[in-house]
């Protein structure tokens, strides 16, 4: 009686109970996996029928050696389970398989065959293209924890919130930035009749609709980071819980004005450490600068620095007491002491004595006098060839200087009256 239960290729006439290729379109025809792989043909039947596997469940996929004993009715049922509850659902997933096996048995086996095996590597490419990316890592991703959480509500009284309009459960204001940016979306609707242009059209209004989304939260950050509300509210509450930091130079006041358009890439603490470097950096050039000067003075020891210094002061203080003795001097001289404010200027030699005084007079110096002579002269005699000419006297002259520098040109000669 066992005998008549068994099945033979109807080809090679091997025993196929456990695994046989039946074809859908003969009568009687099973072939063993052998000749249905190698396209056995025999009477009516041919290679390209329609065939039905049929098994008893019993045979292994991976061979009789395969770690686990899995049949193939275990290995189809685990290929159900893991499309119908997914990669991770183990517990599940072994329910389904059968009591004989465990979650971990599952997990092992789908892992080390499905995974990491001939067919794993033949199936799953070294570089997967269109990879999704887990953006929920907590490594500061764009949906981590730490970035999708809410912000707390601003530490404002309730008096303050009504002054402003600020809810503060939902951290909304009743006018925000941009208020009719929901019009945008407001009467969309998706039908089953809409084309391919409607499609993108409302695709458009959504995508709109984002990025004002993205503008208004954006600003919110902005105030929140940069105190504006408190500061706003007249109570800077920032201040009073730092420490008072170092004072601000006007240099350091005016580079701020001038990089206030950075306020929006920075954060506030990114804003103040960058300006705090910068005055680190300053401070370390003088620094180095100093000790330069010292070396150069034959200087290698900082206790020899105290000493330097005091002498040096004591020169320059010597020189100071100089020069106002030689003015005080010049000036009690008579004649050569009339000049004493700016003999020692470039172009006092180039001067006659009668431009001398007129320079001490009205307190110009000699480089700039030579240079106003020039220009009046230039102009003077542009004039009389009748070439049309326009005045560039230098800012710096007035009109009082002018006229008096005119009429002493004019009186020695340099120009005529009419020009003047």
């Amino acid at each position: 009686m066992a005998e008549l239960g068994k099945k033979y290729c109807v080809y090679c006439l091997a025993e196929v109970s456990s695994l046989r290729f039946r074809c859908t379109e003969c009568a009687d025809i099973e072939l063993c996996p052998e000749c249905f792989s190698a396209g056995a043909e025999i009477g009516p039947h041919r290679r390209w029928h329609g065939y039905q596997l049929v098994d008893g469940g019993r045979f292994t996929l991976w061979g009789a050696d395969a770690e686990g004993g899995w049949s193939s009715r275990e290995e189809q049922l685990l290929l159900d389970a893991i499309e119908q509850f997914g990669f991770g659902n183990w517990e599940d997933m072994a329910a389904h398989v059968g009591a004989s096996r465990t979650p971990q048995e599952v997990m092992e086996h789908y892992v080390s065959m499905y995974i990491h095996g001939n067919l794993g590597k033949a199936c799953i490419p070294d570089v997967i293209p269109n990879r999704v990316t887990d953006h929920t890592c907590p490594s500061g991703g764009p949906l981590s924890p730490s970035l999708t959480m809410p912000l707390p509500p601003l530490d404002i009284s309730v008096a303050e919130q009504q002054q402003l309009g600020y809810m503060p459960l939902r951290d909304d204001y009743e006018i925000e930035y941009d208020q009719e940016a929901e019009t945008l979306i407001s009467g969309l609707s998706v039908n089953y009749d809409d084309d391919d242009v409607e499609i993108e059209l409302k695709r458009a209004h959504v995508d709109m609709y984002v990025r004002k989304l993205k503008e208004r939260q954006r600003r919110k950050n902005i105030a929140r980071d940069y105190n504006l509300v408190p500061a706003f509210l007249g109570k800077d509450r920032r201040d009073k819980e730092k420490p008072l930091k170092r004072k601000i130079t006007k240099e350091e006041k005016e580079l701020r004005l001038k990089l206030r358009s950075l306020y929006q890439f920075m954060s506030c603490k990114e804003f103040d450490d960058f300006f705090e470097n910068l005055h680190k950096e300053k401070v370390l050039r003088t620094k180095i600068r100093e000790l330069q000067r010292y070396r150069r003075n034959g200087i290698t020891k900082m206790e020899e620095s105290a000493e330097y210094e005091a002498a040096r002061h004591k020169r320059e203080k010597r020189k100071e007491n100089k020069n106002i003795n030689t003015s005080k001097r010049g000036k009690e001289d008579g004649k050569d002491g009339e000049f004493a404010t700016i003999e020692n200027l470039p172009g006092f030699e180039l001067l006659s004595d009668r431009e001398k005084v007129l320079c001490s007079s009205i307190n110009l110096s000699p480089a700039r006098y030579v240079t106003v002579k020039t220009i009046i002269i230039k102009d003077h005699l542009q004039k009389r060839q009748g070439i049309p000419s326009k005045s560039r006297l230098p800012s710096y002259l007035d009109k009082v200087l002018k006229k008096r520098i005119l009429n002493f040109l004019t009186e020695s000669g340099w120009i005529s009256r009419d020009a003047s």
